[in-house]
């Protein structure tokens, strides 16, 4: 069976929601977006080109696969991360998209997203990975498909926003297996999921 592992980029109050750009998803009027660029120096760089230079598979939902289209899949500038991203099987967890054409690579499941990974999951094959994907990674976290978690916590809160375990999040536990504390205050912690009945 494969292991799935999500990374994410969350404040001190737990949201989840654009980081990355202005633009990047303001859904619910959100305005706050961009707010993890200035958190990023050496020590963050080489924590995320380490994860990406394990190989393995992706895994998204629509919105952030689209977005990533633009950002990683059309790049050429020699970046461990986009070489990782472009050469890894992208599977696109959707209902609406046509297809998954756009980025070479890439494989459409099409239908409920804890059904078909938990499919997927259960098939022979590399582990999978998730960046982003906040509402895809809040449906596999409630049905217990997700075995490691990334969070890179920065420091600041913004009070609105989706927020990555929100009121619906079951009670889970988790064993912290490092951290690291970047030159920006940031602290990347890895956490297993806990679970009673593997030990």
């Amino acid at each position: 069976m494969r292991s799935i592992a999500v990374t994410m980029w969350v404040t001190l109050d737990g949201v989840a929601q654009g980081f990355g750009r202005p633009d990047e998803d303001t859904r619910g009027g959100f305005t706050h977006g961009g707010w993890g660029q200035r958190y990023n120096d050496e020590v963050m760089g080489r924590e995320m080109a380490q994860s990406m230079a394990k190989p393995g598979d992706m895994l998204f939902g629509r919105r952030t696969w689209q977005d990533f289209i633009t950002a990683w899949g059309r790049s050429t500038d020699g970046n461990p991360v986009t070489a990782h991203m472009n050469a890894a099987t992208k599977y696109v967890v959707s209902r609406t998209l046509p297809d998954a054409d756009a980025w070479p690579g890439s494989m459409l499941l099409r239908g409920e997203a804890v059904d078909v990974v938990a499919e997927l999951k259960a098939q022979p094959g590399d582990d999978l990975s998730i960046i982003g994907s906040v509402s895809l990674v809040q449906s596999l976290h409630a049905a217990g498909l997700i075995d490691h978690y990334t969070l890179v916590i920065c420091p600041l809160t913004l009070g609105v926003g989706t927020r990555l375990f929100d009121d619906a999040s079951p009670l889970t536990e988790f064993d912290l297996t490092s951290s690291v504390t970047t030159t920006t205050g940031v602290i990347i912690a890895h956490y297993d999921r806990h679970r009673p009945d593997a030990a």
